[in-house]
């Protein structure tokens, strides 16, 4: 199924995205690495609060490349997302609905998305420069010291991704693979 979606989202929401569903996103949504989620989880330990709104967000795993002149942004593709899976079900029980990433994550993730709803998107990797086009604006909103790991806040319109794991632990990367060669 093909969807556009404005973000924020709410959990009850997450509830009617599956596994499988093309997405178009608009709206505003927060860029972090592992840089920031190390710092955004430090700072939580201390007894600090988070330098961004974490409620209904959604959350991409980026660091982009700066931006040429003209540019709002430079190559946006998405980063791995094993890399904030150790701090990632910590700001999903504190109410982060999305993540935009690539590849699988693990299994204390899909079990706090099941637990809080929140759903998992893939980005197309090796994509940046096609994707840095759908960022209509970018701003530095945290952590501006990491440089390109600073947190961003993000407005995109039309950012096209893929609901990888639903809030229902459905898995499109656990599916079987369909061979389209005959036999």
């Amino acid at each position: 199924m093909e969807r556009k979606i404005t973000l924020p989202i709410t959990k009850e929401f997450v509830c009617n995205l599956n596994s499988g569903d093309y997405v178009y996103l608009t709206g505003t949504l927060y860029s972090a690495r592992d840089a920031a989620h190390k710092r955004m989880i430090e700072t939580l330990a201390a007894g600090g609060e988070l330098p961004i709104p974490i409620k209904n967000q959604t959350i991409y795993y980026l660091g982009p490349t700066p931006a040429k002149e003209g540019q709002v942004i430079g190559s946006a593709g998405p980063t791995t997302s094993t890399r904030m899976d150790k701090y990632t079900p910590t700001l999903i029980e504190l109410g982060i609905t999305g993540m935009i990433g690539k590849g699988k994550r693990s299994e204390a993730v899909i079990d706090a998305m099941k637990k809080y709803h929140a759903v998992y998107f893939a980005a197309v990797g090796g994509a940046g420069a096609f994707l840095s086009k759908c960022i209509v604006k970018a701003e530095i909103a945290a952590y501006e010291d990491l440089g390109a790991e600073a947190i961003y806040k993000l407005e995109v319109k039309d950012f096209p991704v893929i609901v990888v794991i639903d809030d229902k632990g459905e898995n499109l990367y656990n599916q079987e693979k369909i061979s389209l060669s005959s036999k």
